[in-house]
């Protein structure tokens, strides 16, 4: 056994002794889970777009997507050099067992690897892209969200220029703990970039690309949702690629 893992385990065990049985509390919740319910506002549509379906039954370019083979890159202006030796990232809010990870008990969780598509809402696709990294259940189940968790909410090292504005952006946990959200660290079997993020975003393959935080250090579970940077600046608060939701409405 590694030190590394040794390590996380030993970290865990540190865990109140009821915390074993509210974990597995939750995860029969998330069993029980009406997958169907989750993208309420779409409801009974058939989602829109082209191409053979893909992994997820989806046409695999969502409507008013084109593809690319490179990897644009975008942020609010400014690109954060965060140190994997210094990098922690905080879960905290309505959870049992409130952690900090540092980069090493990080890479001692299960690993995941995936191959996912990624959506960017200024209109471009890049298809099968190879990550490593860790689930986004894996953190949740870690840390035991309690009952009245509904929503997450993360926050980016990245900053507004010229303000004390980090990046947000907000989930529903249901759709946050879906197989394919995950914070990721690898990309094409190289370290993360640092452009895109690295050492460690947060990628959410059937959401537009924006609800993945870059740069992530923390994640917070909260009881009711809370709009994120781009959200509150007009985006949609849902980010249904097949559905062209890109911008929010008034009802």
């Amino acid at each position: 056994m590694t030190k590394r893992r040794r390590t996380v385990r030993n970290w865990v065990r540190m865990s109140p002794p009821d915390l074993v049985a509210r974990r597995l509390k939750y995860i029969e919740r998330q069993i029980n889970l009406d997958k169907g319910t989750v993208n309420v506002k779409f409801h009974g549509q058939p989602p829109e777009g082209s191409g053979p379906a893909n992994r997820h039954g989806m046409p695999q370019l969502p409507v008013g997507q084109h593809e690319v083979k490179n990897w644009p890159v975008l942020d609010l202006g400014e690109q954060p050099v965060v140190d994997p030796k210094t990098w922690k990232l905080e879960v905290s809010g309505l959870v049992e067992n409130p952690i900090t990870l540092d980069w090493d008990q990080f890479l001692a969780l299960p690993q995941a690897d995936d191959v996912s598509d990624f959506h960017c809402v200024t209109t471009w696709s890049r298809f099968d892209n190879h990550w490593r990294g860790v689930r986004f259940k894996t953190i949740a189940e870690l840390a035991v969200p309690k009952d009245d968790a509904r929503f997450v909410f993360c926050t980016g090292s990245d900053f507004a220029p010229g303000t004390f504005i980090p990046y947000t952006t907000n989930l529903p946990l249901d759709r946050a703990i879906e197989d394919d959200v995950l914070l990721v660290h690898t990309w094409e079997g190289r370290p993360l970039p640092q452009e895109h993020g690295g050492p460690v975003r947060m990628i959410t393959p059937k959401l537009y690309a924006w609800k993945g935080t870059k740069w992530i250090r923390k994640i917070e579970f909260v009881p009711d949702d809370q709009k994120g940077f781009w959200e509150l600046r007009g985006y949609s608060n849902s980010a249904e690629p097949w559905f062209d939701d890109r911008y929010s409405t008034r009802d």
